[in-house]
């Protein structure tokens, strides 16, 4: 066997992977452990995919590989960030990944509800940028020689939601369809599509002076233990009962309503002066006395024991993160700290965006990371009210659900669907609220979407993939993202002598893919090139669309020549 890949991995992004690549025609070796190596033909593979959820194994693969196929393309996921660095250096051939950085970005477009993605190709910065069609037309009739990249069909289309993927210029749309086009900044504004920049996190708006003290009750209140406030309507009980008592029980010489106090304070508190006793008072009173010292005692350890509670235990660190998001607004909610919520974390934060953390579990291992980015975050369950109150989800402005349970994240979308109501739904009026959800599975993710109306379902599997695979077989990958639940790639196909490309026009281009630049040997960039466009060998075209179909374009740029010689020097 010559030519194949061998791929390592059977969570569910390996298991895409596998599928994809076999749907492609390729062939393809599965091994689970770097022992297997040899047997799977790494002499002679033309490349090699570590995509196991495990960063040791994937490490340990990839090194062997390396010493046994010094020219195979070695394509390596390390969530580690040290060991992603260290490979990175003399890896040769390949690429080492991380799902979080291919699959965050858009993640985070969706939470800002970005329209706009920037794409380097060639030196060139490219756009894609959505917007709704205004009227019924063609897509040149309302955007001129701008290159159509989707039209997600809207709700006056006969099959709303359907997303057309590298339309031509002459497809019709219907008014409220959803269209992303492709261009440089420059040629966007022209055709009066606005380049949407980032929203900014603007200043808190001026509150009265009330809000902070009624804003310091209540933090005292959420931070005591409830049953603090039992112990002191005990203990002030317990005063005012023996002060009345005392005021008119007490004689030789008599007390006033302030002596009464006064010597029942001292008696709970057990401190005693001495300038009144219970020694001439009735046996009755004197035996009261008693049982007031030890009530006294009692109420006072209680009361001091809530006290120490409330500044020593960790309840102080379970309620920094809720005392940091008490003036917040505006925010973003992130439910779950793992690898690929703290990477979105830190982008909305480079962004200039408050954010707020829901984790469960006290002993995230990403705390750490969090704290550093000076993020505040919530314990508890994000399907719970008292939870979703603690993290302000009233005044934030989008949710990313971002836990590894695929269950778990579609409840937490039902349960912010029904807490959000009408903030939930976008309109002309209102932007809406932002529901980001994970989930790992594609079809589970598309049937959700669906059912409950999720309109920003992200699989970070769907994502990555693309990623993988394309870097396994040679394509350039430049950039992802998503419109709709469909997700495009920008990818670079060089186009080898012999090939199926070599010689083709623009316009018969088999696959639903869009040619936005060409960058000849000599190195001059053709931007969006016309219909009657050929390609040449050693050109090297950049497409956008589907990643089915640019792994399809790059096989048909790869000669039989060239794959031969490929498997040769592996």
């Amino acid at each position: 066997m010559e030519g194949h890949i061998i791929v390592c991995g059977d969570d569910p992004l390996g298991l895409r992977i596998v599928e994809q690549l076999r749907s492609a025609g390729r062939e393809i070796v599965v091994v689970e452990s770097a022992a297997e190596l040899s047997e799977a033909g790494i002499a002679a593979a033309a490349a090699l995919i570590c995509a196991d959820d495990d960063d040791a194994l994937n490490l340990e693969i990839a090194l062997l590989a390396r010493q046994l196929n010094a020219t195979v393309r070695v394509v390596v996921r390390l969530a580690n960030g040290v060991l992603r660095e260290a490979v990175a250096i003399g890896n040769g051939p390949g690429a080492i990944l991380d799902v979080a950085d291919v699959a965050a970005p858009s993640v985070v477009e969706a939470c800002l509800s970005r329209t706009t993605h920037s794409i380097t190709v060639a030196g060139i910065e490219f756009v894609v940028s959505g917007t709704a069609a205004p009227r019924a037309a063609t897509l040149r009739e309302i955007f001129g020689d701008l290159a159509p990249v989707a039209v997600l069909r809207g709700e006056r289309s006969p099959d709303p939601g359907t997303v057309v993927p590298c339309p031509g210029r002459d497809e019709s749309v219907a008014p409220g369809d959803w269209t992303a086009m492709i261009g440089t900044a420059d040629e966007l504004a022209a055709q009066g599509i606005a380049v949407t920049a980032p929203r900014m996190t603007g200043a808190h708006p001026r509150r009265s002076p009330v809000k902070p003290v009624a804003d310091a009750i209540r933090a005292f209140r959420e931070d005591v233990n409830p049953n603090f406030f039992k112990a002191l309507a005990v203990s002030m009980s317990l005063l005012l009962g023996a002060t009345v008592l005392l005021r008119f029980a007490y004689h030789r010489p008599g007390m006033s309503f302030v002596d009464a106090l006064y010597f029942s304070t001292e008696t709970i508190a057990t401190v005693g002066y001495g300038d009144f006793s219970f020694v001439d008072q009735p046996t009755w009173l004197r035996l009261f006395g008693i049982v007031l010292m030890f009530a006294g005692v009692t109420t006072t350890a209680v009361l001091m024991a809530f006290v120490a509670d409330l500044l020593l235990s960790r309840r102080i660190g379970q309620n920094a993160g809720r005392r940091k998001v008490r003036d917040l607004t505006d925010h973003i909610v992130v439910v779950g700290l793992g690898s690929f919520g703290i990477r979105v974390v830190a982008d909305l934060k480079a962004a200039g965006h408050d954010i707020v953390v829901v984790e469960r579990s006290r002993d995230n291992r990403y705390l750490a990371s969090a704290a550093q980015l000076d993020v505040p975050v919530i314990f508890g369950d994000a399907t719970l009210a008292e939870t979703l109150d603690s993290a302000r989800i009233d005044d934030a402005v989008a949710v990313a659900v971002l836990t590894q349970d695929d269950m778990v994240n579609i409840e937490t979308g039902i349960v912010l669907r029904e807490r959000l109501g009408q903030r939930w739904l976008r309109s002309a009026d209102q932007p809406g609220v932002p529901v980001v959800l994970r989930v790992y599975d594609r079809t589970l993710g598309t049937a959700v979407a669906q059912r409950f109306g999720f309109e920003n379902v992200r699989s970070t599997v769907e994502l990555a993939a693309p990623w993988f695979i394309g870097t396994a077989m040679g394509l350039e990958v430049l950039g992802t993202f998503s419109v709709g639940q469909q997700s495009f790639m920008v990818g670079g196909v060089e186009v080898e002598p012999g090939s199926k490309l070599d010689g083709l026009r623009m316009a018969d281009m088999p696959t639903q893919t869009r040619v936005i630049a060409i960058r000849h040997p000599h190195g001059d960039v053709q931007l969006h090139p016309r219909r009657e466009t050929r390609l040449c060998a050693g050109d090297t075209a950049y497409l956008v669309g589907p990643h089915r179909e640019l792994l399809e374009t790059l096989h048909e740029g790869q000669s039989d020549a060239a794959e031969t010689v490929t498997r040769r020097r592996s």
